[in-house]
């Protein structure tokens, strides 16, 4: 039995915002938060397996931090939602700051103007990971791994280590997935295509949206404008058979589709191809969003657990879908909503008042 049920890749920022929609020229005080894709994932399944207080999933997460303040504000605070952080691969505090931790600014948007995040994460200890600083053969000892094109993109050889990550991962028995997670202000299309193509041999279930394929994987939905703002899971079926078919080992295809009204007013809708045909969730329609950063990692990590817990491919993407939605809801990246809550809203539950 493998010692953790999911385990993820990544790298963790302190993520710092202005109350009130204001921007961060204007700020007078910034709200903490973590931000961190593939860290989100982990919070979000230990959540979903909680059960009389406990979790019932042994999440863990794999990083390379610098032995500061902000690197013991991630540690603690992804410890206090249960995951397990003793894999970290610490690199001593430098009074200099020749390497450091990052950090992500976001500005929340309002209206027609849109929400906008920027990084600064230039030397940071996992940037400058080295290739055997981390032992994945032995230290992935787990049922699901999971990695994600941000941190793909971020190093020299960040690269060549998310691939030797997903190879023993896959060695070890573990299911992977990897989530495309393009970013224009980390690299370009071409690095990023040449480095996802490398990497697909040993994923499993790949997530991401229109543009995400486009860009990476080089299959391009139709009928879509250059925003990739409309919302059609025909579109994406069609974009989700060429991934099945150029990739034959490929078990599962999701994505979340999101169509834009107003920063704070958005439709969010899930589908998801798997050898057993396309599944699409129900609509949801003018969600309104008290912060939408990490509505993409919560789809992702909802899907991971309910394949984990072996749910049929509709309550996957129903469920997904769901707990998804709610994340809007929520201010920072962590889903802290609860299992029964996404399961009442997947099943067709009201905003009522709960008594």
């Amino acid at each position: 039995m493998a010692k953790y049920d999911f385990m993820s890749f990544g790298e963790p920022n302190i993520r710092m915002s202005p109350p009130n929609h204001d921007r961060l020229g204007q700020a007078e005080e910034l709200q903490l938060g973590i931000a961190a894709a593939e860290l989100n994932c982990c919070v979000n399944i230990s959540n979903l397996s909680v059960e009389r207080l406990l979790p019932r999933m042994k999440t863990a997460y794999v990083t390379k931090l610098v032995d500061n303040w902000t690197g013991k504000y991630i540690v603690s605070r992804a410890m206090m939602y249960g995951v397990d952080m003793s894999n970290v691969v610490v690199e001593p505090f430098d009074k200099i700051g020749r390497t450091r931790n990052g950090l992500a600014f976001v500005e929340v948007g309002i209206g027609p103007r849109a929400s906008y995040q920027i990084y600064d994460r230039g030397h940071t200890a996992l940037s400058k990971i080295q290739p055997g600083d981390i032992d994945w053969k032995k230290i992935l000892d787990t049922r699901w791994f999971h990695t994600t094109g941000i941190v793909t993109a971020l190093g020299e050889h960040t690269a060549s280590e998310v691939r030797a990550a997903l190879k023993a991962a896959k060695e070890n028995g573990a299911t992977t997935s990897y989530d495309l997670n393009y970013r224009a202000t980390l690299w370009t299309k071409e690095e990023a295509r040449k480095a996802a193509e490398s990497i697909m041999p040993y994923v499993d279930v790949i997530l991401g949206n229109e543009e995400d394929f486009d860009t990476m994987l080089g299959i391009k939905a139709e009928n879509t404008d250059e925003n990739f703002s409309a919302i059609d899971p025909m579109n994406y079926r069609k974009v989700a058979e060429q991934v099945m078919e150029k990739y034959p080992h490929i078990r599962a295809v999701g994505t979340s589709l999101r169509e834009v009204k107003s920063a704070l007013l958005n439709n969010w809708q899930g589908c998801m191809m798997t050898k057993n045909g396309f599944f699409v969730s129900r609509k949801y329609e003018n969600i309104e969003i008290n912060d939408r950063v990490g509505g993409g990692d919560s789809f992702a990590s909802a899907m991971i657990w309910s394949m984990l817990e072996g749910k049929d491919d509709q309550t996957v993407i129903d469920f997904a879908t769901a707990f998804s939605a709610l994340c809007h809801t929520i201010r920072n990246d962590w889903n802290l909503v609860t299992r029964e809550e996404a399961e009442a809203l997947a099943a067709g539950g009201s905003a009522r008042v709960k008594r």
